[in-house]
């Protein structure tokens, strides 16, 4: 595009042949912006609940990862489209604040742009629709509150706790050890829970995976697992009662900051510079054993010379260990990290029962468990599984437990899944539809139409018929006045030959705050994407 102007200094712009086109404004950017976004739901669709589909997702360096989880599809997916990049952005939002719940609020999202597109056909200005979604959200949200149900537990009765994990493990890889994980996940975070004040400290948490060994070899370690070993193989494997000095300075000499040449012309001068590199890796050591240490953890590596004084004298080190496992054994073991050797002392150490080198297999692999340690809430999950792509996803999958389970103690109210919290908002937004007058009606009924489909989803992903489903238990809620009717998908009704169910008895929770959050941030994004009306690209105007 470019523009010039008469000889009476008018302006005229000049524009390139199609380039008119790559413009879209008014109800034809909405509905572009609407396929979009739809476009990125329906992928998501087919992950949604415990019969929900697996994705593979190949990078450009050809890593795969196989995974259902929303906020890694999305985040692995390599999305262009403006409009679509804020419903990755909706799903990490989800993962940050909750941790669980990333597919199903993509989905809402979706149904309620598609909703959305029919009210738009119909000639309803966009704004009138977005307000409407506003007022049925409020409306949705109150009606989660009022059907929830607190549940009570205690470090003695974790029953709730491990089954609202369950439910959140029911959709992933890891399904069929759901019990034991979920009593990993619950165990790991009360470890360091701090139940009085309903706070969880997550960094005290570390998920650590070694291919090899099934799914059920993971197990949980109170203490700190690193992917490292014994500087010498001759070194002791296990160190009782370890005193170990944590060090960032690397074990060797100094080297000049600035450009040096050093010319050795002589068997005399050779043997000067050899005693004085010996005489520093002896000062160096006998500094580590000064302190009290008998064992020594290095952020850096060093040579063999260093490491056969350290054999010596009776030191197991372990060097190459990253900033942030340092930290975390500092944080554990109550240790400080020392600079400096002239600066280690005793009351710098930090303190462990037990400090054991174990292998796996008959492979070389080795990891090192410090265990007991002085702070006592440091805990670690050391995942095993078949290959990388498993541990990985069985990584996230906990990850994703132990988030329910931290928003289980931060609020201990829970409601029912299996579709039956989305039905109960649906049946109350409409209800609430036919008290208003006006445009709004049809936007809030589009909504209650919208939160049924969720469970639609489930039943369509579990090879059941989806409106049958979906109506046999809408219609046990409303004849029995009871929110907690939702789709079990594994077993036939008590009552008819659906699949609905008391999703009580079947001890199917979520937790409130988590479907809260869905509804909310679900209706403030397509609110957002309802008031676009122009996209335009940097450099075009017309």
């Amino acid at each position: 595009m470019s523009m010039i102007y008469d000889e009476y200094g008018r302006p005229f712009i000049i524009l390139k042949e199609q380039q008119a086109k790559n413009r879209v404004k008014g109800l034809e950017a909405q509905k572009s912006n609407i396929l979009a976004a739809k476009s990125i739901s329906s992928i998501l669709r087919t992950s949604l609940g415990p019969k929900g589909m697996d994705k593979i997702l190949v990078s450009q360096d050809g890593d795969v990862t196989i995974t259902n989880d929303g906020a890694t599809i999305l985040e692995r997916m390599e999305v262009s489209h403006q409009v679509a990049k804020l419903l990755v952005e909706l799903s990490a939002s989800q993962d940050d604040e909750i941790g669980d719940g990333t597919t199903g609020v993509v989905v809402l999202a979706g149904a309620l742009l598609e909703q959305a597109e029919k009210l738009l056909d119909r000639g309803i200005h966009p704004v009138r629709v977005a307000e409407g979604y506003e007022k049925a959200a409020e409306v949705a949200i109150k009606t989660l509150e009022e059907i929830a149900d607190r549940v009570a537990f205690s470090k003695d009765n974790v029953e709730p706790l491990v089954a609202t994990a369950m439910t959140t493990l029911n959709s992933k890889i890891i399904n069929v050890h759901k019990r034991k994980m979920a009593e990993i996940a619950v165990n790991a975070v009360l470890g360091v829970a701090d139940i009085d004040r309903h706070d969880v400290n997550f960094d005290m948490i570390r998920l650590e995976g070694k291919a090899g060994g099934s799914l059920e070899d993971t197990e949980l370690v109170n203490g700190i697992v690193i992917d490292k070993d014994f500087s010498h193989p001759q070194m002791a494997k296990v160190v009782k009662d370890a005193k170990m000095c944590i060090l960032t300075c690397p074990f060797e000499p100094p080297k000049p900051k600035t450009k040096h040449k050093l010319d050795i012309n002589s068997k005399e001068a050779y043997d000067k510079l050899y005693k004085y590199e010996q005489d520093y890796f002896k000062e160096m050591v006998q500094q580590v054993k000064d302190s009290g240490a008998n064992m020594v953890i290095c952020q850096w590596g060093f040579d063999d010379e260093a490491n056969h004084l350290l054999l010596q004298n009776g030191l197991p080190a372990v060097r190459w260990v990253g900033g942030v496992e340092i930290e975390h054994i500092a944080i554990a073991t109550g240790g400080r990290i020392v600079p400096r050797f002239s600066e280690l002392s005793a009351e710098k150490l930090g303190r462990a029962g037990t400090v054991r080198e174990v292998s796996f297999g008959t492979t070389k692999e080795r990891m090192l468990v410090i265990e007991d340690c002085a702070n006592s809430n440091a805990v670690t999950v050391l995942v095993r599984g078949g290959n990388k792509m498993v541990v990985e996803e069985a990584k996230r999958s906990l990850h994703d437990a132990m988030c329910v389970v931290r928003n289980l103690i931060k609020d201990n109210r829970v409601v029912y899944g299996g579709g039956s919290a989305e039905i109960a908002c649906s049946i109350a937004v409409s209800k609430y539809a036919e008290t208003m007058v006006g445009v709004d009606q049809y936007a809030i009924r589009a909504f209650a139409d919208a939160l049924d489909d969720i469970p639609l989803a489930l039943a369509e992903n579990a090879g059941l018929s989806p409106i049958e489903e979906l109506a046999a238990a809408k219609s046990r809620q409303i004849r029995e006045g009871s929110s907690v009717i939702g789709l079990g998908l594994d077993q036939v009704s008590e009552i008819d030959d659906d699949h609905s169910w008391d999703m009580r008895k079947l001890g199917v929770f979520e937790t409130l705050i988590g479907k809260q959050q869905q509804l909310q941030l679900a209706t403030q994004v397509v609110k957002m994407i309802l008031k676009i009306d122009d996209v335009i690209s940097m450099g075009q105007y017309q």
